[in-house]
């Protein structure tokens, strides 16, 4: 009898010892947003994001401060895409729709890969036809593969130089950003394209709200 006390107070013990770990790393990391992040970023989440110069689609050269002033969905593709950003996009503005329902203010922003074709008038057809709040930001070569790389993004050309009907391979992810916080999130692609289950708005609205509440 002594031995089964024995044990149980041993298994007590550890179990102690256990929430008190989880207490000094989890509980106290100073994350605010530990409970509502499911993607695992290498790094942190300070290794994504950051200052950017590009031209809205009414012409205008913005900064990520003129951009980010209310969180954002942050989507990097182009319109010539014929099937994969067209999905993203419009999940995204199923997914603040969803998030106005819910009396959260959430901006869907698409920055285009392909600045060659996508000017300030062809992403502001593209985006108006997406969503009324949809904010298109095109640029120089140069500006557009600074912002990708301050977000990590890839994409590149497919095709002949002189062919206009190219396609781009590019990264999927949809990033939100806070404007006191910066990035604190991505989303993998909508789902149905090439059999990929994908993200859905739902699931992007539930996790968005989880972080808009934390931020709160």
């Amino acid at each position: 009898m002594i031995r089964i006390y024995a044990i149980a107070a041993v298994v007590a013990l550890l179990a102690m010892l256990g929430a008190l770990w989880w207490y000094v790393t989890a509980g106290t990391s100073g994350d605010l947003f530990a409970s509502c992040r499911e993607s695992q970023i290498a790094g942190g989440s300070a290794a994504i994001g950051g200052p950017f110069t590009l031209v809205s689609e009414t012409g205008e050269t913005v900064t990520d401060k003129d951009v980010i002033t209310k969180p954002s969905l942050i989507y990097f593709g182009y319109t010539f895409c014929p099937d994969v950003c067209p999905m993203d996009a419009t999940r995204n503005a199923y997914a603040v729709d969803l998030l106005a329902e819910q009396g959260y203010d959430v901006q869907p922003v698409f920055i285009t890969i392909d600045p060659a074709r996508d000017t300030p008038e062809v992403l502001a057809e593209f985006t108006d036809y997406m969503h009324p709040e949809m904010l298109g930001l095109t640029g120089s070569p140069e500006q557009i593969k600074a912002a990708s790389q301050a977000f990590k993004t890839y994409y590149a050309r497919r095709g002949a130089e002189d062919d206009e009907f190219y396609l781009m391979d590019h990264s999927v992810f949809t990033y939100l950003v806070l404007p006191e916080q910066g990035f604190v999130e991505f989303f993998r692609g909508a789902p149905g394209v090439n059999g990929n289950e994908g993200v859905t708005e739902q699931e992007v609205a539930e996790r968005t709200a989880c972080f808009l509440d934390k931020a709160a």
